[in-house]
């Protein structure tokens, strides 16, 4: 069938379609392609208070401090007693026993005492110790807040991971970068509000960014996976291989039209809106993802200042270096993962030989990362989020490993309204439980979207006859973290 006869049974069709009442929003929803994209943010948000008719107010609710968040996600879950939390007794009592129990559920047996092998020394005005595992991010130690105290309620990877990411770790439940764009939207109608970048398909796969009961548009976008190189990371299918964008164009509009036409019939469907914005989306992704993900228009001196001259450092720069762009264009949420199949942070055994590799792949991207924020002036609005699932066990598993810890354990963050150069909460004295401010994740949840301008108690979904938020019935704002 040729093209011109293909146009010609569309144009019948659409002619045959009754006409529709055209009010000023309809108009704009329905309008070609071009000036009715003008109106995509506006069709979202009221897409999402259709869904949830009791939501009187979609963020934010109050003054935000940051306007978006780049997520630094360590799978595997990193030592924090080797990394930002110093613990002088745990070195002295190397090799004793614990002078206190462990707690009742673990999640293998441990041994006595193991003290760090890595060294710590005091950096910045703040005079914070940070072990000689991250001597590049220690210079950016008074731009950090460490969250020494944060605490969950599960020692799997599967059941932590998805704690972390979306506020339960045994339901399927929108991940906190879905909450986020749900609650404020994106500042980009060209590109995915929420992106995460090489994510592990492990412990929660797709899950860990997914909106479930949310619309569909809050979904993250996955750009590559963490088994293959960033470098290869893309979005799929990004350029048609065989129609011009005049006849995308043509074809969305009918589409449009005969999808507006259904959602007249039957009323609100949350599916179908979510489809119809996730096609308006892919036709304008074409010229906007491409461009974001060429880093070939980066000077040689921001490429070296993440690390992608180094073949070790490469690969995470690549991922930090577009997580900047992405927030530089108005991504509300982007997430970068550190996994591989084979060490990650995981080290129940050689401990030393594996945190020695995964530190060296990401504390230059880090630095350079947290450098290139502060230079352009993004880090003041930009939220930068630290750490894994859990911590580890200041007690060796076998010889020479420590085993999971979610008992007490640090995250950083960075930029967004916090506090610079500044420690918050305490474990105890060797680094097991979470004692001064414990900072549950519920707690951590609060406080992110609070940062944003959001009150997570305000922020909520009707779902399945009750009211559900990204941090449950839980949740307490830690205000001392904030500037």
């Amino acid at each position: 069938m040729s093209l011109r006869r293909d146009n010609l049974m569309r144009d019948d069709a659409v002619r045959s379609l009754p006409a529709l009442p055209l009010s000023r929003r309809r108009l704009l929803q329905t309008s070609a392609v071009g000036f009715g994209h003008l109106a995509l943010s506006t069709m979202l948000a009221d897409t999402a208070r259709a869904s949830s008719p009791n939501q009187t107010s979609i963020g934010p609710h109050h003054r935000p401090r940051a306007k978006r968040v780049i997520f630094l996600f360590m799978k595997g879950g990193p030592s924090h007693i080797d990394t930002f939390d110093y613990k002088p007794r745990l070195q002295r009592d190397h090799g004793k026993p614990l002078p206190f129990d462990k707690p009742r559920v673990q999640f293998a047996p441990t041994n006595n005492l193991l003290g760090s092998p890595w060294n710590f020394k005091r950096y910045g005005q703040s005079g914070i110790a940070v072990s000689d595992l991250f001597p590049h991010v220690a210079q950016h130690v008074d731009d950090l807040c460490l969250l020494n105290s944060v605490h969950g309620t599960n020692a799997a990877h599967g059941g932590a991971l998805l704690k972390l990411h979306t506020g339960s770790d045994s339901f399927v439940r929108p991940s906190m970068g879905a909450w986020t764009l749900y609650g404020l939207g994106s500042d980009n109608n060209d590109l995915p509000g929420f992106v995460t970048i090489c994510p592990t398909l492990a412990h929660g796969g797709v899950t860990n960014w997914g909106s479930a009961f949310l619309p569909a548009a809050c979904q993250g976008t996955p750009i590559g996976v963490a088994s293959r190189p960033a470098a290869d990371a893309a979005v799929g299918h990004i350029r048609h291989p065989k129609l011009s964008r005049a006849q995308q164009a043509d074809q969305l509009e009918l589409m449009r039209t005969l999808n507006r036409r259904h959602l007249r019939d039957v009323g609100p469907n949350q599916e179908l809106e979510g489809r119809i914005a996730s096609f308006e989306l892919a036709f304008r992704m074409q010229t906007a993802m491409p461009e974001a993900l060429d880093l070939s228009r980066e000077s040689e001196a921001t490429k070296q200042l993440y690390g992608i001259d180094d073949k070790v450092t490469e690969d995470f720069g690549r991922q930090c270096l577009m997580a900047r762009r992405f927030a530089e264009r108005g991504v509300r949420f982007v997430q970068v993962t550190h996994s591989d199949t084979n060490v990650q942070w995981d080290q129940h055994s050689k401990l030393k030989e594996g945190h020695d590799k995964n530190a060296r792949e990401v504390d230059k991207p880090i630095a350079g990362l947290l450098a290139d924020l502060k230079s352009r002036g993004l880090l003041e609005d930009t939220l930068v989020l630290w750490g894994g699932e859990f911590g580890r066990t200041p007690t060796a598993q076998g010889k020479d490993g420590r085993d999971h810890n979610p008992e007490g354990f640090t995250m950083w963050l960075a930029g967004g309204g916090v506090k610079g150069g500044f420690q918050y909460g305490a474990t105890d004295e060797y680094g097991y439980y979470a004692q001064r401010d414990p900072m549950h994740i519920h707690d951590l949840h609060a406080t992110l979207l609070h940062l944003l301008g959001l009150d997570h108690t305000r922020l909520t979904f009707r779902h399945a006859g009750r009211d559900f938020r990204l941090t449950d019935v839980h949740g307490e704002v830690a205000h001392g973290v904030i500037a």
